[in-house]
């Protein structure tokens, strides 16, 4: 079973950078899409961004577009998030996922598709 490991969260200010790592095992990147969500307290969980290394495809939600970039290391099965400009309303924790879909908004609203990190937090304060 895939297991999937992110990192790198933590406390930063508005304005600042995260660079969040998702190590993936006991599986292959290859024809899948590897996803990030997020969920902040009382909200539901959403999409922010995938991935899709057999094609070099990638999709962000429009809060992000511009302040986020997703990128993935083949040969480390890693995914990373690098987060910029943050803003407090970019706290939450972190998910990563994957699953064996295409990469965009409506496979990111597809929840149930995907296996699941443990998730990380991150808090931006104002």
């Amino acid at each position: 079973q895939v297991q999937l490991v992110e990192s790198g969260g933590g406390l930063v200010q508005a304005g600042g950078s995260l660079r969040l790592s998702c190590a993936i095992s006991r599986f292959t990147l290859g024809y899948y899409t590897i996803g990030w969500f997020r969920q902040a307290p009382g909200k539901e969980r959403e999409g922010v961004s995938c991935i899709r290394p057999s094609d070099g495809s990638t999709y962000y939600t429009d809060s992000v577009k511009g302040r986020f970039t997703i990128s993935r290391d083949n040969a480390e099965n890693t995914v990373y998030l690098q987060m910029s400009s943050l803003k407090p309303e970019d706290t939450a924790v972190y998910y990563c996922a994957v699953a064996h879909s295409q990469c965009g908004h409506p496979e990111l609203l597809l929840l149930r598709l995907w296996d699941w990190g443990q998730g990380t937090q991150v808090t931006v304060s104002s």
